[in-house]
């Protein structure tokens, strides 16, 4: 951080000089970048803004007119302030006509009562100004290398976030596009009065640009994402001010985070038997030729060509951790094999992650899939203990579709851990068995979800956290009644003109014709939506 034109007038060689404020004691926290030393009037156009200009006046003109041009030049080049030193041409005082066009200007000017060494006064602000800007540099690599030191471990969010607190002093939380708090750490602050009503009141705060500062709340805060895909605010509690460390620091963090989330969608197991290499190959589309998994997989033993394709996944309820977690897996994995085996059906198994295993179903092109299906489903039940859900992708004709199969069961068993109590368990999910409501909950952490409901429901949002009102419930009613709006009111427990006041407004909130049926059902997608991300899914 650059010196106050108030830090300068305590150097020694300044306070040797006697200085006295003439004009502008309420601008003594304007930055000073250099110290100029300048006898002649026309300087503006050798000056870059924020300098302090030293002189003895000598030069300076007589008349008002050729003081305020000299003022006026100033004011154009954005200096920080003037400091004449008495005794040369000006004699215990200086002139009003000097003083009266700086104070317009509001450009400080400081008397400067006893002879000054000039010379000494530059070295101690430009030493001053040096040193800051070194210490800035030195900060700046501090920070470089903890966060890059955080990147290249893999360190989870909330490792980021502690660095970011004990470095800074302050709370900071890591928000989502929905404006809910993923993960957070308060440096010892009271989360009851931090995080109280974090929905309404984070989206009162609106940034410009990447980083900026919110002075009513002292937040500071800065979009996180990667290859222009944001899906994250990180959010400093710095207080009425910022200050560059804290900007630079912030930047840094939200840098570490999104090359983290790159990292992680693309982290492979460390151990690989031959069926989950090729799996995940075709997954990650790792082979620069598809139909060099047709060969993998016939060198293993697992014709694939010629035949109808389907990527399935085994999804376990509960994730676990640690080497019991891997155990559980790998014998999963080794169940739903001979399951496969005992049934006959060529197929490739393998885990794919952490939490499911994935199988690469191989059916012959005469005759259907659904018996194969129940078959399977049957002998997994019977060899895999474990609480799971298994999910069927839609069929692939080629091996280049495979990919797309294998990602469709594994959003479908997602939700399906959602339904499967409500419908009493099937033995397998495709996506027709899912509800829009389950389709939205697989998306609900898409940013392009996010981004959809809050570019329909978001000036609605924002009114009813303003005014505290409840016009979003409203909408609800409406939509959910059928776009009757008889009956939404006596579900709002409303009369009705009382409803259809709401109604008006929240037309006029949205700027949207409530009459229109592709617009309601564009508002309803939205609202379903928003409970999705909200974490409130019905069975």
């Amino acid at each position: 951080m650059l010196p106050t034109l108030a830090d300068v007038l305590e150097l020694p060689p300044v306070r040797r000089a006697r200085p006295r404020v003439a004009v502008g004691t309420d601008l003594l926290d304007v930055s000073v970048r250099w110290v100029h030393i300048a006898e002649v009037t026309d300087l503006a156009h050798l000056l870059r803004g924020g300098e302090l200009v030293l002189t003895t006046g000598i030069a300076l003109p007589a008349d008002p007119e050729s003081l305020q041009t000299y003022i006026d030049g100033l004011a154009s080049a954005g200096v920080a302030g003037i400091a004449v030193e008495l005794g040369r041409k000006y004699h215990g005082e200086l002139p009003e006509a000097l003083l009266r066009p700086a104070r317009e200007a509001r450009i400080p000017v400081v008397a400067l009562e006893r002879e000054a060494r000039f010379v000494e006064i530059t070295e101690a602000v430009h030493s001053r100004v040096v040193n800051r800007q070194l210490e800035e540099l030195r900060e700046s690599e501090r920070l470089h290398e903890a966060f890059t030191e955080l990147s290249v471990e893999g360190a989870r969010p909330e490792r980021v976030l502690r660095e970011v607190a004990q470095l800074s002093g302050c709370p900071v939380v890591l928000e989502n596009l929905a404006h809910q708090v993923l993960v957070c750490d308060l440096n010892g602050e009271d989360p009851g009065r931090l995080l109280a009503s974090w929905e309404s009141r984070s989206r009162g705060v609106r940034i410009n640009g990447r980083t900026s500062h919110d002075s009513p709340t002292g937040w500071l805060v800065t979009m996180v994402g990667a290859r222009g895909q944001d899906w994250g605010r990180l959010i400093l509690f710095t207080g009425a001010a910022s200050a560059p460390r804290q900007i630079m620091l912030i930047e840094r963090a939200a840098t570490t985070l999104a090359l983290g989330r790159l990292l992680e969608r693309h982290e492979e197991s460390l151990e690989r038997q031959t069926h989950r290499t090729i799996i995940a190959g075709i997954i990650d589309r790792a082979y620069s030729d598809p139909d060099e998994a047709l060969v993998r997989a016939r060198a293993v033993g697992v014709p694939l060509a010629g035949r109808k394709l389907v990527g399935l996944t085994l999804r376990l309820r509960e994730p676990g951790t640690g080497l019991a977690a891997q155990a559980r897996l790998s014998d999963t994995a080794e169940g739903v094999a001979r399951a496969c085996r005992a049934l006959r059906l060529t197929a490739l198994v393998g885990s794919i992650d952490d939490l499911r295993v994935g199988v690469l179903l191989a059916v012959p092109g005469t005759g259907g899939l659904e018996p194969h299906l129940h078959r399977l489903s049957e002998g997994i039940r019977e060899r895999v203990s474990a609480e799971s859900v298994l999910a069927v992708g839609s069929v692939a004709e080629s091996i280049r579709d495979v990919r797309r199969s294998f990602l469709e069961a594994r959003q479908v068993g997602d939700v399906a851990l959602h339904q499967q109590r409500g419908d009493g368990g099937r033995p397998f999910y495709r996506l027709p068995d899912l509800h829009l409501r389950g389709l939205l909950h697989l998306f609900r952490d898409d940013e392009r979800l996010q981004t959809y409901v809050e570019r329909e429901l978001g000036p609605l949002l924002d009114y009813d956290a303003r005014h505290g009102s409840d016009l979003t419930g409203m909408l609800r009613h409406y939509l959910s009644s059928g776009r009757n709006k008889a009956l939404a009111a006596a579900n709002a427990h409303l009369s009705r003109p009382a409803f259809y006041e709401r109604l008006r407004r929240i037309s006029h909130v949205l700027e949207a014709d409530l009459d229109s049926v592709e617009t309601c059902l564009s508002l309803h997608v939205a609202l379903l939506s928003l409970d999705s991300v909200r974490g409130r899914l019905s069975s």
